[in-house]
């Protein structure tokens, strides 16, 4: 009997290796390297196809050439999206859930990605659209007693405890439902190929056959992901390919309130976030996050500064809180929770040259209140403010935000969509803004007055006078 061929493909960029190496040629990356059985295949310029479609030796087989419209010949329009009713939720997905697609939803163990699927598929059963939940890792009466606890009633959706991926697609056939929910993908696997579910070749194969089925029915399918340590999906990269939207679902689990973000979307923008907040009877979109980041802020405290930031399309004020003070060991700490680590360095080197602050023999840390995570450079000036307020141990004034990049060379440098940043700050009340002097707009938003300074140290100077 022939022995099984196996080869040894990379989980984080895709690439395939004859033998197991402890980091990938590819991409560089350290023990990615997974062993998957290879299926069989004709070899080059072999069988009846190439010379049915005119191939010439050399090529592979076995396919027959078909017509290629011209895409001006191509016809049909956009597809209404579906609504579900959580707000958040469609903002996300660019306006609601488009047909057909694929929705590949990751978080940490715990989160809710099983109750917010549950609750979606609530919500389009309410809507007269048919809805299966497909379970390999929950009992039927596990998923029964956590849909008792929600608000929404899902006591309509039809549920399979499958792991089985061909009893899967022949149910969703038989019962040709309007969307689907596999929780979770690394559950499923196929007769077809060997090896345990969740390992490469199974996740792979699982999510493109799915992805078919979707594409030739018109049925919505949701996939649930486990998340690794590194905070990416588990399984192949190429997972995140295949499909068309992969949302985050994030949050403290300690906090109530979680964020879902949209990395990719071939049907909408990215980068947009929804928050929500986590309740006994399910997940209630926030409808105003800014509020929700600010509501505790202590205007007595200094070390507090407000930052601008914009998530996709949407403006959100985040709380910035940084704390100066004497280091107790010999080499002082940096602790960054919510923002580079590496960026943070940066920036106090910056403040020590160039407005003249020393934060060598201080301990530093500095947390974005929320859970946010502070990722664009717009962020700068305010964590510059509410580093300087820790030192000189003055609370800057509440109603104040912060917009810009911080340079090298101290000066501030300008963001992008000012206005709209603006805008959301004279909403929540806020009465000043501080900018760099180019990056004033040319219309500001009433109720606040824009401060234009070039540098971090004419900032200070003014602020803290």
């Amino acid at each position: 009997m022939a022995r099984a061929r196996t080869a040894y493909r990379c989980t984080e960029c895709g690439a395939s290796f004859p033998k197991w190496a402890g980091r990938c040629e590819s991409c560089g990356e350290w023990n990615t390297l997974v062993e998957e059985p290879v299926a069989a295949s004709a070899p080059l310029g072999s069988g009846k196809g190439a010379k049915r479609a005119g191939g010439s030796k050399g090529f592979a087989s076995g396919g027959v050439a078909v017509r290629a419209p011209r895409l001006r010949d191509v016809v049909g329009g956009e597809t209404d999206r579906w609504r579900t009713g959580l707000a958040e939720f469609d903002f996300v997905l660019g306006g609601g859930i488009v047909p057909g697609s694929v929705v590949l939803v990751g978080g940490e163990p715990g989160i809710g990605k099983s109750t917010l699927l549950l609750q979606v598929a609530a919500l389009l059963e309410a809507s007269g659209k048919s809805t299966l939940y497909v379970s390999g890792e929950e009992s039927p009466l596990q998923v029964r007693l956590r849909a008792d606890r929600l608000e929404a009633h899902a006591g309509d959706v039809s549920l399979l405890g499958e792991t089985l991926l061909e009893t899967i697609v022949a149910t969703a056939l038989e019962l040709r439902p309007a969307a689907m929910v596999v929780d979770s993908i690394q559950t499923v696997f196929t007769q077809e190929l060997e090896g345990a579910p969740g390992n490469v070749g199974q996740v792979r194969e699982c999510a493109a056959r799915l992805m078919r089925l979707a594409k030739e029915t018109g049925i919505t399918v949701f996939l649930v992901g486990h998340v690794t340590k590194g905070g990416g999906i588990a399984g192949p990269k190429t997972l995140e390919h295949i499909v068309d939207t992969v949302l985050y679902f994030e949050g403290d689990g300690t906090l109530d309130h979680r964020v879902l973000r949209a990395t990719k979307n071939r049907f909408g923008p990215v980068d947009e976030i929804g928050v929500f907040r986590m309740t006994q009877g399910g997940l209630v979109a926030v409808a105003n996050p800014s509020e929700l980041f600010m509501g505790d802020r202590d205007a007595r405290a200094s070390g507090s500064a407000v930052a601008a930031l914009l998530e996709g399309t949407r403006p959100v004020l985040v709380e910035v809180q940084a704390l100066a003070a004497k280091a107790g060991y010999g080499t002082p700490q940096r602790v960054a929770t919510g923002f580079d680590a590496r960026r943070l360095s940066l920036l106090l080197a910056v403040l020590d040259k160039r407005a003249g602050l020393s934060f060598a023999p201080l301990d530093v840390f500095l947390n974005v209140v929320g859970g946010v995570r502070l990722g664009e450079p717009a962020g700068d000036l305010a964590v510059a403010a509410a580093l300087a307020s820790s030192l000189y141990d003055k609370a800057l004034s509440r109603d104040h935000v912060f917009l810009g990049e911080l340079g090298l060379g101290g000066e501030i440098r300008p963001v992008s969509q000012a206005e709209r940043r603006l805008a959301e700050a004279a909403r929540m009340g806020l009465k000043h803004a501080w900018l760099a002097e180019r990056g004033v707009p040319r219309q500001i938003p009433h109720g606040i007055k824009a401060h234009a300074v070039r540098t971090v140290g004419d900032l200070f100077q003014q602020v803290f006078a």
